[in-house]
């Protein structure tokens, strides 16, 4: 049966026992991949005479596309607004580390900054592709300084720019080249913002309205010169009112060109945006949300001082704040920070499980608003976004370790686990109950005699548990565990200060933890 006349010998990779997301729902289908591009099976028995060369068992887990993040100021110490010897590679250093929470594209966002910034950094950010080393570079999305001084939120205030005086000239003038830029966040209410705006749509460059005191009618003339997008919805504009909605009304106006979809960012990392909130917008507009991080360079590094771009960052909790100035140890009444919120240190596979529970939508649509939606924003949807025929797979996807799932290039193996910001620190246990009778669930988290944790979830009841694997939140920061696995179902326990979105039974014993 394999190979016929002039037929490539790449391998072809099968994937059994899973369920993938295609075409809005989840499907128990095989996927079939060779060099990075997903296969039409059909076409590949009866034309090419093929059968895969290796099959993988996903143990009925989900593949789905890999999540995409037009919003992600840096991480892991790396902040995209700053100047270093080699950019480079703290893009690289992102960019592998994003693969572990599913991101597999990314567009580095810079905030507002002088104009020397934009020329030394922007030249240093290629287009660049996916794959084992990290994910793929898209393009960068330049947030500011064409913002409103009002909603300016984190960025400088001795930065801000506008383009009253010669237009999209002023716009090359700061950001030099626009080669490598995808996205462009600026507030349309500014003198001349439609002449830029069509200027930059003319060059492919996707228009975001943000940081904004604009009106329903500007944002709505905006989109009809061009502008697609709306940065971190109800975050640094006018709130909703009824007499004038503002931006957010953009997501149910009937003045928009026909067939314009007008896509809006949300963070939703329980902190930027009220689950009520999430959930209007979601249930107003659900096909042009687009989920994004806005992570800043603190991702991954726990509480303290921090930078984003021109400015110092507080980070506490699960919470970024701009910082205050910092003063002697020996003054410590004068050290007070703000109040401002500045980015996200929440990683998109977080926000996805959130937004999924804070909303009630399905798993599909939580998982389109992070791949296909942003996909189709920048116009990707043929070769990202989705796991169609010709689609892109990049790398086949690996099983890297016992306790973390499926991540490679544009395919991933997606589960949703806790996302409680700390380990406990007490022995602490809670049951709940499913909605649907026969289902009852509980969790045991409990501090074993000696230096180490133990970690018990036990779902039971019901029939075709599946095999899946669990990983603690990366900012519990504990050692590499030894872990069991059992069984998991889809649960929803909610005891106070722990959120869960499944159940597994699983043993995970962290040694050396004190």
């Amino acid at each position: 049966m394999r190979g016929g006349q002039g037929t490539t010998r790449a391998p072809v990779l099968q994937f059994t026992n899973c369920r993938i997301l295609r075409g809005g729902a989840l499907l128990r289908e095989d996927l079939w991949v060779r060099e990075g591009r997903i296969l039409d099976p059909e076409k590949l028995f009866f034309d090419e005479r093929r059968v895969a060369d290796e099959q993988r068992d996903c143990g009925g887990c989900i593949l789905a596309p890999g999540f995409i993040d037009v919003q992600i100021n840096g991480g892991f110490g790396v902040d995209f607004s700053k100047t270093t010897e080699n950019v480079g590679s703290g893009v690289a250093l992102v960019a592998q580390r994003i693969l572990s929470h599913g991101v597999t594209s990314f567009c580095p966002t810079l905030v507002t900054s002088p104009p020397e910034i934009y020329h030394k950094v922007l030249p240093q950010i290629p287009v660049k592709s996916g794959g084992p080393h990290g994910a793929g570079v898209l393009g960068v999305h330049l947030e500011g300084p064409f913002i409103s001084q009002e909603k300016r939120g984190a960025h400088p205030e001795a930065h801000l720019r506008s383009f009253e005086a010669r237009a999209f000239h002023d716009v090359l003038a700061t950001y030099g080249p626009l080669d490598n830029v995808r996205i462009v966040t600026l507030a349309p209410e500014l003198g001349r913002s439609h002449e830029v705006i069509q200027a930059l749509t003319a060059q492919g460059i996707c228009v975001s309205l943000g940081h904004s005191v604009a009106d329903l009618q500007a944002a709505e003339e905006a989109v009809q010169s061009g502008a697609t997008f709306i940065t971190h919805l109800f975050n640094a504009m006018l709130p909703f009112h009824h007499r004038d909605p503002g931006i957010v009304g953009l997501l149910t106006s009937d003045r928009l060109p026909p067939g314009r979809c007008i896509f809006y960012g949300m963070i939703a990392d329980g902190i930027h945006t009220n689950p009520a909130a999430l959930r209007i917008a979601y249930r107003a507009h659900p096909q042009g949300l687009v989920l994004v991080t806005d992570a800043v360079p603190a991702l991954g590094l726990g509480n303290g001082r921090h930078t984003l771009g021109q400015q110092d960052v507080e980070v506490d909790g699960l919470t970024a704040y701009v910082a205050g100035p910092q003063f002697p140890r020996a003054w410590p009444l004068c050290s007070q920070g703000t109040k401002t919120l500045c980015g996200s240190i929440a990683p998109m596979d977080v926000c996805v499980r959130h937004f999924l529970q804070a909303t009630g939508c399905s798993v599909e649509a939580a998982l389109e608003a992070a791949s296909l939606h942003p996909a189709q924003l920048l116009g990707l949807e043929k070769s990202k976004g989705s796991l169609d025929f010709g689609a892109d797979a990049g790398e086949a996807p690996r099983r890297r370790d016992p306790a973390k799932g499926w991540v490679r290039a544009q395919t991933l193996w997606c589960l949703m686990t806790p996302s409680e910001s700390r380990p406990p620190t007490s022995p602490v246990s809670w049951c709940g109950r499913r909605r649907k009778p026969g289902y009852n669930q509980g969790l045991r988290l409990e501090r074993m005699p000696g230096p180490s944790w133990t970690l018990t979830w036990r779902a039971v009841g019901g029939a075709g548990l599946q095999r899946a694997s669990w990983d603690p939140p990366s900012r519990w920061a504990l050692p590499e565990p030894q872990v069991t696995l059992e069984a998991v179902t889809w649960i929803n326990v909610q005891p106070a200060g722990l959120t869960l979105s499944l159940g597994v039974a699983c043993r995970a014993a962290y040694p050396g933890l004190h």
